[in-house]
């Protein structure tokens, strides 16, 4: 009988035991699950720090402009920039005493905004004009880059002789005329048109492969002067 009440007693501890052992395992799987769930909050939340602390892409606006040129004119050493269309290649040579025009020239070029734009309005012995598109990848550069307007800089002595490169003036209410950083123009007209001194901002000369320019310039053109057949400036790049 005491043999029997034994067997009983340790069954029934064995029992009790091996009933604990998994109540035990699940309490430390709940603690697992809920310590991951901590961690995985904080994650989350460490991510969400990140995003709101991140800055919004910088952008070139009427306020900002100047100054950001100004700082950048200081660290150019270059001021040479050739320009590779489908008709052939030119270089251009920029003033170095116009900093605004050349700086933001070079901006634009070392962000490839000029790369698949057109020389969109030719005149006949008189000016190509580079710088648009009708693509709306070139409205897409623009957005990312900015709204702005730079002043003119005419009084620097600089005329409009052939070969030299300018800035138009916007097509804005603009009385001032500020210039359109996004465009420019090549005098072909010999000796120069001189008539447009003052009103706009020589910023550099051709300094080889005029013969391209002027190939440019006798491209049939429809209404508005945009070529027929387009012609593409492929790539612009700081040398």
């Amino acid at each position: 009988m005491r043999q029997s009440t034994l067997t009983i007693s340790i069954l029934f501890l064995s029992l009790v035991s091996c009933g604990e052992s998994p109540k035990k395992g699940n309490d430390k799987v709940e603690e697992n699950i809920a310590n991951l769930d901590t961690i995985a909050k904080i994650e989350v939340d460490s991510s969400t720090v990140e995003k709101e602390e991140e800055e919004e892409p910088f952008k070139l606006t009427e306020e900002n402009a100047i100054d950001f040129f100004f700082d950048y004119a200081k660290s150019l050493k270059k001021n040479k920039v050739k320009i590779t269309t489908n008709m052939g290649s030119f270089k251009i040579q920029l003033y170095d005493d116009v900093p605004y025009h050349k700086a933001n020239f070079i901006y634009l070029a070392k962000q490839k905004y000029f790369d698949s734009t057109q020389f969109h309005r030719v005149v006949k012995d008189f000016i190509i004009q580079g710088g648009n598109s009708d693509d709306r990848n070139t409205a897409r550069k623009r957005g990312k880059i900015g709204r702005y307007l730079l002043p003119p800089d005419a009084k620097k002595g600089y005329k409009h002789h052939r070969g030299t490169i300018s800035m138009p003036s916007s097509e804005r209410n603009n009385p001032h005329k500020l210039a359109s950083p996004y465009e420019f123009f090549i005098v072909v007209t010999n000796p120069g048109s001189y008539h447009l001194d003052g009103s706009y901002t020589p910023f550099g000369r051709v300094v080889e492969g005029m013969n391209v320019v002027d190939a440019i310039n006798d491209v049939p053109v429809g209404d508005g002067d945009w070529p027929w057949k387009s012609v593409y400036i492929l790539k612009a790049e700081v040398l």
